[in-house]
């Protein structure tokens, strides 16, 4: 009996290596591959849309509309940047004195209230990964975002990025955002609109573009102060994110 159950315990752990093997594989291939050809859907798509399915809506669709950076507006790049990642062109997906700080406010109060999460690590998770605070995720999360700066570009991260964040229910990419709450390509959208979107993202269900609160509008108000802090469309053409 003992040696029947070693040789299960054996099999088992050979399963669960030989799937972790694969699950790395299709993730460094995704890497590879995402790093040239467009982004179809997210991990967070996927759970959104098979979520609405198992709760009954089967009206819910996770929609989104691949662009490349041309034909996405500059203001909206930098809006993100201001809002979620100033250091963006500087660091290699990982800012760690954010981190410092967020560990030592966190440190300081029973409920985590602050994140460090840079756009790089907001596209690994959004396009591989899952919603949750585990350190598991956060342990993934990281060495993929390492293993992505290595790979792509920056402009590629943000493009990325911009594809495939989520703006409201089932509204995923700059460009399905755009053409749904102003009725225009995201080529056109000006500065306070990209603001708005920027607006929104730490919680998109929560916070309405079409409908924004306070928060959301002071919120947009001082991602304009910031853009402008950064020096503009400026500051995109410095760093070659456009």
């Amino acid at each position: 009996m003992t040696r029947r159950r070693f040789t299960l315990l054996h099999r088992l752990k050979r399963i669960i290596w030989r799937v972790t093997l694969a699950v790395i594989g299709l993730w460094l291939a995704g890497i590879i591959l995402f790093s040239l050809v467009p982004v179809p859907f997210s991990a967070v798509m996927v759970d959104r849309q098979v979520s609405a399915w198992l709760e009954g809506d089967f009206s819910y669709r996770a929609h989104s509309d691949w662009v490349g950076m041309d034909d996405i507006s500059p203001w909206m790049g930098l809006a993100v940047i201001a809002a979620e990642d100033q250091k963006f062109p500087e660091h290699w997906g990982l800012d760690i004195s954010a981190i410092e700080k967020a560990l030592a406010d966190n440190e300081r109060n029973e409920n985590p209230v602050r994140g460090a999460s840079t756009i790089s690590q907001q596209m690994v998770k959004n396009l591989f990964l899952w919603d949750g605070r585990s350190w598991v995720r956060k342990g993934l999360e990281a060495g993929l975002t390492l293993v992505t700066e290595t790979v792509w570009s920056k402009q590629r991260i943000l493009t990325v990025y911009l594809n495939i964040a989520e703006f409201g229910e089932g509204i995923f990419g700059v460009e399905a955002a755009a053409r749904h709450y102003f009725k225009k390509p995201a080529r056109q959208l000006t500065a306070s609109e990209a603001a708005l979107l920027a607006a929104v993202l730490p919680n998109p269900i929560r916070f309405k573009v079409n409908a924004p609160s306070s928060y959301v509008i002071q919120r947009q108000h001082w991602i304009l102060r910031q853009m402008r802090q950064l020096g503009g469309e400026s500051f995109i053409k410095q760093h070659k994110l456009h």
